[in-house]
C-alpha cells in the first residue's frame, strides 16, 4: 500500500457529471456494432462538450446561491445542458428523437430538479407538442419560481377565450399540454412545428411494433428481439457549491397511449434531488467519521484482491492517530437521480425518491441504496412480479451523483467526498460519465469485459 498525505485542495467540492441515453432490452442481439458505436460516440461528445461548460467561468446573472458575476456555470445550469444537447440527437428518445404513441403522434416530457437553491425545488412539464426543447422550459419554471409567485396584473377575463389563462406558472409543479405551451411561448422559447419531431427510424419502430401486436406477436410497447425505447435521457451535476441537479427528458414509451403521463415529469418516480444533515459522517468508508488527515490509497494489485469488498475510490482514512470522534462531526449529504425505462414502474415504486428514502432513513450509502432499487433483483424488478421479462415492466436503470460535506462542530469543512451512481437491471444503459480521474468514460454494459470484439 501507498501511504498519501490528504492535501488541503480536496476539501474543495469538484464540479461533476453523468448522463444516461436510456435503457431496456439493450443487449448484442439487438443493437448492432454500428449502432453501438454510434450511441457511445454521441455519448461521448456530449459528455466531452457539457465538461468543459461547467469547468468554464462565464459572466452570469446572480442565483439563489451563487452571486459570483464571472463563476462556473450552477448544476442547474450544467445538466440543462447536457440534456438539450441529447434532445437534440435523433438517437435518443427525447425532443428531437422522442417515440409515437399509438396515433403517431409526438408527446413529450421533461423534469429538473435541484437538492437546494430553489423555491420549487423540482418541476415537471408534460404533454408538450410544440416545444423543441422541453428541458429548457423546466428549467425556466424552476429558476423562475420566486418571480412567478408574485401577483400579475392579467384579468382572469383575459382568459376566457378558447386559449388558457396563463399569467405565470403560480406555484405550480407540473404543468400540461396547452397550458405548458402557452407558458413557453410567454417565456420565449423555441416553438416548433409538430413535424420536427418525426424521424424516420422513429415511424419505422411504431409501425412495426404495431404490426406485431395486430399479429398476435406480443405487445406494441416492448419487444424481446427488438429494443423499443421506452426510457428517457438525463443529467445530474454536481456543482462547486455542493448544489446537486437532476435533469430528465422523454418522448415516453413507444405506442404508449395519447395523453399517457409517465415517470419522467412525476416528482419522486422518475427524478429526485434532496439533501439532509446528519449527525457524525455515518457512511464513511471507516463507519467512524471523516478526517482530514492522511489516506491509504490501495494498491492495483490490492484493488484486484478487494474489489468486492470496498467500493471506489479504493481510498480509506486510518483509525490511528485520529484525533476527533463521530459526535464532533456534522455531516451535509445530498443525492441527486434519474431514471429510465418502464416509466409506470418507476411510478408505482416511487423509485428515485426510495432511493433518497433508502440512503437517508436507512442511514446508508446512495449507491447502496439505488442498488436496492433499481439492481438486479431490486425493489423495480420485483415490482413486475410473474410479468418480468414478458412486458417490459420492471425493466430500467439510474444514474446519479452523491455528495458528502463533513464539518467539525466549529462548522469548519474537513472532509468532502463525492460519488458517481449508476444501476440497472435490464439488457443495458446507456450512459456516459467523468470518473475520478477526470477521463471521459462510455458505458452500454456492466464492464468493459461485456463489450463483444465485434463491437470495438
Amino acid at each position: 500500500m501507498e501511504y498519501k498525505p490528504q492535501q488541503p485542495t480536496s476539501l474543495a467540492i469538484q464540479p461533476r457529471i453523468i448522463i444516461h441515453g436510456g435503457a431496456g432490452n439493450i443487449t448484442p442481439t439487438s443493437v448492432t456494432p454500428e449502432l453501438y458505436r454510434e450511441f457511445r460516440d454521441a455519448i461521448l461528445t456530449i459528455v466531452s462538450q457539457t465538461d468543459t461548460f461547467m469547468r468554464t467561468p462565464r459572466k452570469s446573472k446572480s442565483s439563489a446561491y451563487n452571486d459570483a458575476t464571472n463563476a462556473l456555470p450552477t448544476a442547474l445550469e450544467t445538466a440543462t445542458y447536457a440534456v438539450t444537447l441529447l434532445e437534440n440527437n435523433p438517437l435518443f428518445n427525447a425532443g428531437h428523437g422522442a417515440v409515437f404513441t399509438r396515433d403517431g403522434i409526438n408527446e413529450l416530457e421533461a423534469s429538473v430538479m435541484v437538492s437546494r437553491g430553489h423555491i420549487k425545488r423540482g418541476v415537471g412539464v408534460m404533454g408538450l407538442r410544440r416545444v423543441k426543447n422541453p428541458i429548457q422550459l423546466a428549467k425556466v419554471m424552476l429558476a423562475r419560481g420566486y418571480v412567478d409567485l408574485q401577483p400579475h396584473s392579467t384579468s382572469h377575463l383575459e382568459g376566457m377565450g378558447e386559449e388558457p389563462d396563463v399569467p405565470s406558472a403560480q406555484g405550480h409543479c407540473q404543468l400540461h399540454g396547452p397550458t405548458a405551451e402557452k407558458l413557453a411561448e410567454k417565456y420565449g422559447l423555441e416553438m416548433v412545428d409538430s413535424s420536427y419531431f418525426y424521424t424516420k427510424k422513429r415511424w419505422d419502430e411504431h409501425i412495426r411494433a404495431l404490426e406485431r401486436e395486430k399479429q398476435g406477436q406480443g405487445i406494441s410497447t416492448w419487444s424481446a428481439e427488438e429494443y423499443l425505447p421506452q426510457g428517457t435521457c438525463g443529467a445530474v451535476a454536481l456543482d462547486k457549491d455542493g448544489v446537486l441537479c437532476v435533469a430528465t427528458s422523454t418522448g415516453g414509451l413507444t405506442n404508449k397511449l395519447t395523453g399517457r403521463i409517465g415517470d419522467t415529469p412525476s416528482l419522486g418516480a422518475g427524478f429526485w434531488a434532496e439533501e439532509w444533515v446528519e449527525r457524525g459522517d455515518p457512511t464513511s468508508l471507516t463507519k467512524a467519521g471523516a478526517w482530514n488527515g492522511p489516506t491509504v490509497s490501495l494498491s492495483e494489485s490490492m484493488k484486484g484482491l478487494l474489489a468486492d469488498c470496498l467500493p471506489t475510490p479504493f481510498i480509506y482514512t486510518p483509525l490511528l492517530g485520529r484525533n476527533r470522534s463521530d459526535r464532533d462531526l456534522v455531516t451535509t449529504r445530498s443525492v441527486a437521480a434519474s431514471g429510465t425505462g418502464n416509466g409506470d414502474s418507476f411510478l408505482r415504486t416511487a423509485a428515485v425518491r426510495t432511493v433518497a428514502a433508502i440512503a437517508r432513513y436507512g442511514v446508508v450509502s446512495s449507491a447502496e441504496a439505488l442498488r436496492r432499487v433499481t439492481g438486479p433483483n431490486g425493489e423495480l424488478q420485483l415490482s413486475a412480479g410473474s410479468r418480468w421479462g414478458k412486458t417490459g415492466e420492471g425493466e430500467g436503470g439510474m444514474i446519479g451523483i452523491e455528495c458528502v460535506v463533513v464539518r467539525d462542530r466549529e462548522g469548519n469543512v474537513v472532509h468532502v467526498r463525492s460519488e458517481i451512481l449508476q444501476d440497472y437491471n435490464c439488457g443495458g444503459m446507456f450512459r456516459g460519465w467523468v470518473d475520478d480521474e477526470g477521463s471521459l468514460r462510455a458505458r452500454v454494459w456492466r464492464g468493459d469485459g461485456d463489450v463483444p470484439r465485434e463491437y470495438l
